[in-house]
């Protein structure tokens, strides 16, 4: 079976130590449960000021192995930031990403809206997280606050054409999302599967059952996080073959086509 991770980092992360995340580490892990491609973004693009070093790295991983596709990240407060974004266009990726708290910036704001229209008009999907730290873990030099839903919600009116992968989200985020928008601008986000509770709580098993399988892909957000996690909670839920290959990798192939 096909199982795409649509959540994975190369980098260091600034925070604290996550271990070797070197392309051959992240391989290895893939392929100890069962992956067969993963969407990568930099940490280094994420936490720096400068995000052409990691972006640049990331191209390079993506070339040296097919199984690894760069999602650059573009940061909107920069002013070559539409450079960056024709040089991810160049490259074939399959989304980019701007994670506007992490950043610094208000998470919907003039800039944001011109980047997710510029990503419209480009068909270019934007992945953002919710957090990638609990806010209970953080180091006081991570003051960086969680994606709020309202503005998730905000970001998907902002354009017709905006298609948003969120990480990270929990249960009560992708509710408030999903069911404070309407039909259409709901079927134009797809959520990922890192954060949200599994077996022995009923979180992942009530969302599939009331939202739907087919807003959901994938995702493990490793190294911040166990991969073994994700693969866990699809594991022991009473999926049919059907719907666990939606979740691995369907659903994410046919957002792409939307």
């Amino acid at each position: 079976m096909s199982q795409v991770d649509v959540n994975t980092f190369l980098g260091a992360y600034p925070f604290r130590d996550v271990g070797a995340t070197s392309p051959a580490v992240l391989t290895r892990e893939m392929e100890r449960v069962g992956t067969t491609a993963a969407w990568v973004s930099h940490l280094s693009a994420i936490y720096h000021q400068d995000v052409d070093g990691g972006n640049t790295a990331l191209y390079a991983a993506a070339e040296l192995d097919g199984r690894l596709r760069a999602v650059p990240t573009i940061d909107p407060s920069r002013p070559e930031w539409i450079t960056a974004l024709d040089e991810a266009d160049r490259h074939g990726v399959p989304a980019v990403r701007c994670d506007p708290t992490l950043h610094g910036l208000p998470p919907v704001d003039d800039g944001m809206r011109e980047l997710l229209a510029a990503c419209a008009a480009r068909d270019l999907p934007v992945m953002m997280a919710v957090r990638l730290e609990d806010l209970r873990q953080r180091q006081p030099a991570d003051p960086a606050a969680d994606l709020p839903p309202w503005a998730v919600r905000q970001l998907i009116r902002s354009h017709p054409g905006v298609r948003l992968i969120i990480t990270h989200a929990d249960r009560d985020v992708i509710e408030q999302v999903h069911f404070g928008s309407t039909p259409q601008e709901a079927s134009r986000i797809l959520w990922d599967i890192s954060w949200v509770w599994g077996p022995p709580e009923d979180h992942l098993e009530l969302l599939l059952a009331t939202i739907g399988d087919a807003r959901f892909t994938f995702g493990t957000g490793m190294p911040l996080r166990l991969p073994e996690t994700s693969v866990a909670k699809l594991d022991l839920l009473n999926l049919s073959a059907a719907s666990r290959q939606q979740i691995a990798d369907g659903n994410l192939a046919t957002f792409c086509l939307t």
